[in-house]
């Protein structure tokens, strides 16, 4: 019932979209012969005296000045490394590949779990004092995280 319904809706307003789209062309002229325009001939007048203003000592409205560079192009620029308008895989990556290096400690391009989780493996061998490779609650406490100082406060209360 509801598709039947649709489909009347549907038919009437392509009927209505076609009655619409005849009256134009019959009004545009494409349809048969175009219609008489009538145009008035320009008076010969001479124009009468410009208005005019003192403009002396007036400064008028400063133009424009140039946008600044929106943030997605400064992030396009600073990607784009050889200028060509095109990002190439290796300039995605370019920013990456430093990182990467900073992991890679052996150097062959190859990220082992130790290489990549060093980090942490560097705070497990530190905090496992007793090199028995696991942590006791004491030692654990050692891998705590330290307390950022917090700014003072600036009042001006007295």
């Amino acid at each position: 019932m509801v598709r039947g319904l649709l489909g009347g809706i549907a038919a009437l307003m392509l009927v209505a979209a076609g009655v619409f789209w005849w009256q134009g062309r019959a009004e545009t002229g494409f349809g048969g012969e175009a219609p008489a325009l009538a145009v008035e001939a320009a008076p010969d007048a001479e124009p009468e005296d410009l208005p005019s203003a003192d403009a002396e000592g007036l400064i008028g409205v400063a133009p424009p000045e140039a946008t600044a560079v929106g943030r997605e192009t400064k992030r396009f620029n600073m990607l784009d490394k050889d200028r060509d308008n095109r990002i190439t895989r290796n300039e995605m990556l370019s920013s990456r590949a430093r990182d990467f290096r900073k992991l890679d400690k052996d150097g062959n391009n190859l990220l082992t779990f130790e290489e990549w989780a060093h980090t942490t493996a560097d705070k497990f061998k530190f905090a496992d004092g007793n090199s028995d490779l696991w942590l006791s609650r004491e030692e654990f406490a050692t891998t705590r995280p330290k307390d950022k100082p917090r700014p003072k406060q600036k009042c001006s209360c007295k």
